[in-house]
């Protein structure tokens, strides 16, 4: 036997090695890899913010529909399903179609940058156009068109990040991004309460958000520059990866090709990445339901607390971003040690995180029905709650982007985010379908959306922690270069993978096909 293979060195076939390295560095040297970006740190800190800006926008009418979800039920005459739908696979089926191929042109147009341009002015039209809306059809469209303009914006920021920072600061940098998650949540917080005050349509929001993405869009074209590709940490721990050059020079089409076969073989030959890919799934789904109906449980749970949609953004935005920062920071100071320590900061954060989330939705229960004593209950275990729950983010899709082959990283985090996406979307689908003949703001409505958070939030966590934790062994593993070797065949990892997805597809299109008939 080969001694690189004893020692595990190739990823894949041969030949596979030779069409995804060598021969495009040496036929594109305006891409060649590079070890470590040189790149002024001015640039980077204005680049990283503006991304930052970007990414926050881009989930603001989330935040939206979350905190204004019963003035958006009354004014736009939804039902449970119809928000349900809104909220789930509205924008996450197009997401999920379109983040395949806007990654495939920005990886092999070198135009990061330009896509995430024309992405951003996109979402900040529909943004605006889901202000205009008058009913459940026009704010469905212009969700739907949502979801194009959002389909590429993470994989594409977290792309340009990867590039932007040497790799011990990437998770810190990738981090910094979803601040934007937390301070979105602590933004809207403060206008749910400015506007219920001042009786303000929650529709206004929407459309200041959608000018002001317009003039951010084209500040990230002007001023954001596309980075170098740095190699990747397999290939930095196992540069004899790479094949001998060839000769040839073959067109971008049929490198193109190459090269997104290649990624899929990469991508099922990785000992980790598909049960990372579904443990993080579970764990979005899992605060994609918290998200969505939280605040509105929380506001009806406590009707007397004027202030508390206030209180608990800001919780959300100082505790979330403490977290998702404090994630980033120590997975960079311990980088040297250990390369997964974000698998055990979301396992076992999670796990913990659970407990605390079920005292917040039973701290009235618990309080002995005392408002005053409920909410600071609900406070304290809350930021308890963020605190353990949120240090993942940046560090887990940071640890994801480093280790995607460098030239077609953006359509891996794709595939990544498209995993995710297509199963943390149904959440509020499912809700949406146990709740639709009750009617909103009722104490039926109410209890049975404390069952619901209940039962998914922490099973969501659970799952995914569990998940992380197997994956320890399999990442150590895929850093070392010792992916799975041999033919894939459709009777083993083939067939597997296959199925996996024609059950999810399957799985998707009766939960989307379910909410549209119970709508009609």
């Amino acid at each position: 036997m080969d001694a690189k293979k004893e020692k595990g060195i190739h990823l894949f076939t041969k030949d596979d090695a030779q069409q995804t390295s060598q021969d495009r560095d040496d036929t594109n040297t305006d891409t060649s890899l590079i070890s470590r970006p040189d790149i002024p740190v001015w640039r980077i800190s204005l680049s990283l913010v503006l991304l930052f800006l970007n990414y926050f926008l881009a989930q603001y009418d989330k935040f939206i529909l979350s905190y204004f979800q019963d003035d958006v039920i009354s004014s736009l005459h939804l039902s449970s399903t119809s928000y349900g739908l809104l909220s789930g696979y509205a924008t996450g089926i197009v997401y999920a179609l379109l983040a395949l191929p806007t990654a495939f042109v920005a990886d092999y147009t070198s135009a990061r940058v330009w896509v995430l341009t024309v992405a951003a002015i996109w979402w900040s039209l529909c943004a605006i156009f889901q202000g205009l809306s008058h009913d459940f059809w026009q704010i469905l469209l212009a969700r739907i068109g949502m979801g194009v303009g959002q389909a590429p914006v993470e994989a594409l920021s977290v792309s340009l990040i990867s590039d932007l920072m040497g790799k011990q600061y990437v998770f810190f940098g990738a981090s910094v991004l979803y601040v934007g998650v937390y301070i979105g949540e602590a933004v809207s917080g403060q206008i749910a309460v400015a506007f219920a005050r001042t009786g303000t349509p929650w529709n206004t929001a929407l459309i200041a958000i959608g000018i002001v993405g317009v003039v951010v869009a084209l500040l990230v074209r002007v001023v954001v520059r596309e980075p170098q590709r740095q190699i990747s940490l397999v290939m930095a721990s196992n540069l004899n990866h790479q094949g001998p050059t060839s000769a040839a020079v073959p067109s971008r089409l049929v490198t193109a090709r190459k090269d997104i076969l290649s990624t899929f073989r990469y991508l099922a030959r990785m000992r980790s990445f598909w049960l990372l890919a579904l443990s993080a799934a579970f764990r979005q789904l899992a605060g994609n339901v918290f998200g969505y109906y939280m605040p509105s449980y929380l506001s009806n749970l406590y009707p007397s607390e004027a202030s508390l949609l206030s209180r608990y953004g800001i919780i959300v935005g100082v505790v979330g971003s403490v977290a998702v920062l404090t994630g980033g920071l120590l997975t960079s100071l311990f980088w040297h040690r250990t390369k997964v320590l974000p698998l055990y900061l979301t396992g076992i954060g999670g796990m913990i995180s659970s407990v605390f989330v079920l005292l917040m939705l039973f701290s009235r229960n618990v309080s002995g029905d005392n408002q005053g004593r409920g909410v600071k209950v609900l406070y304290g275990t809350m930021s308890i709650a963020y605190l353990t729950a949120e240090l993942w983010l940046g560090a887990m899709n940071s640890l994801i982007a480093l280790l995607l082959p460098p030239r077609t990283k953006t359509f891996g985090l794709a595939v990544w985010s498209l995993v995710q996406v297509l199963i943390y979307s149904s959440g509020p689908e499912i809700v949406g379908l146990a709740m639709r003949t009750t009617e909103p703001r009722s104490s039926a409505y109410i209890e049975k959306t404390r069952i619901a958070l209940a039962v998914m939030i922490p099973i969501g966590y659970w799952l995914a922690g569990v998940g992380f934790l197997l994956a320890v062994p399999l990442v150590k593993l895929d850093l070392a270069g010792r992916f799975v070797e041999g033919r894939l065949s459709w009777s083993g990892r083939k067939g597997f993978f296959l199925t996996g997805g024609c059950v999810l597809g399957v799985l998707v299109v009766s939960l989307f096909t379910v909410s549209i008939y119970y709508k009609a």
